[in-house]
């Protein structure tokens, strides 16, 4: 069946629509989406084809200029469900639409562009070059998008100095910590200047004061920048603190999604309560 793409309208710009998103991976995709779409269990279709259903039926609507938090617990499928927004893994069935285009359509040097002008990423992983220096791998983006070399290695500077990094510009990534090189992919996320920005457990590999003050100057940029955040994690204090919005995933399925006090108050089955039963906390 023809998937159409509606066109695109003021109000969808920097929001992230996903309408019924799966994922299988294995040699047995096809059977395994069917059996996802007719209700199965992650369990059952690992057991019935081997293969490994990651996303299940994935339907939210990500609002533009929040901090919409997507958490869960480990093979929850919340890593793979973000790397679908900026196309590093292909859904196997459904629709992510960006600014009304559907990101599963797009072609390589389509994905590419989203990339470099849209959608920057955050990774668990660092995610950096070792053979560039801090302030190459900072101003990444602009270097790549040919703007000139001085204005890209200033802006980068800028938001080096604004995580903490000042100082450390011409150091390589084996020369810092793993905390600081978090915080070096941040920056190279923020200079990258897109209107969305997507963050996997960004601030893991943080000390508990720094990851603090991170999450601070990230609620101050949303603030004063505006853009379309969303933020993975593991951790419901930092979801609580961070997200206007949280989604709860479990076994690939969306468990529920709402404002932090709705989460809390009204955890809709027994997974979520989980979350939420040892926490007792005033947000009004």
């Amino acid at each position: 069946m023809e998937v159409i793409t509606p066109p695109f309208h003021a109000d969808l710009a920097n929001s992230i629509e996903v309408r019924g998103v799966y994922k299988v991976f294995g040699d047995y995709m096809k059977e395994g989406l069917k059996l996802a779409q007719q209700g199965a269990s992650k369990e059952d279709v690992l057991l019935r084809t081997g293969s490994n259903l990651a996303l299940a039926d994935v339907t939210m609507h990500i609002p533009a200029a929040q901090i919409f938090v997507i958490m869960g617990l480990s093979g929850s499928g919340k890593s793979t469900l973000v790397r679908h927004f900026n196309g590093l893994i292909q859904a196997t069935a459904g629709e992510i639409l960006i600014d009304g285009r559907n990101v599963v359509t797009l072609n390589e040097e389509e994905l590419r562009q989203l990339r470099r002008n849209k959608v920057s990423m955050v990774f668990q992983s660092f995610g950096l070059m070792p053979h560039k220096s801090v302030i190459e791998n900072a101003a990444f983006a602009g270097l790549t998008r040919g703007e000139q070399r001085k204005d890209a290695l200033a802006h980068a500077a800028l938001w080096l100095e604004r995580v903490g990094l000042a100082g450390y510009e011409r150091h390589y990534p084996d020369e810092l910590s793993g905390g600081m090189k978090q915080r070096v992919g941040l920056a190279r996320a923020l200079a990258a200047n897109t209107d969305i920005l997507l963050m996997d457990e960004a601030f893991s590999a943080l000390d508990p004061l720094i990851r603090a003050d991170m999450q601070d100057q990230l609620l101050e940029l949303n603030q004063n920048l505006g853009k379309t955040i969303v933020f993975i994690t593991h951790d419901l204090d930092e979801a609580l603190r961070l997200g206007a919005s949280i989604a709860i995933l479990n076994g690939g399925r969306v468990a529920q999604v709402g404002a932090p006090k709705d989460i809390l108050d009204n955890p809709a089955d027994e997974y979520v309560a989980r979350f939420v039963e040892r926490r007792a906390v005033n947000l009004e």
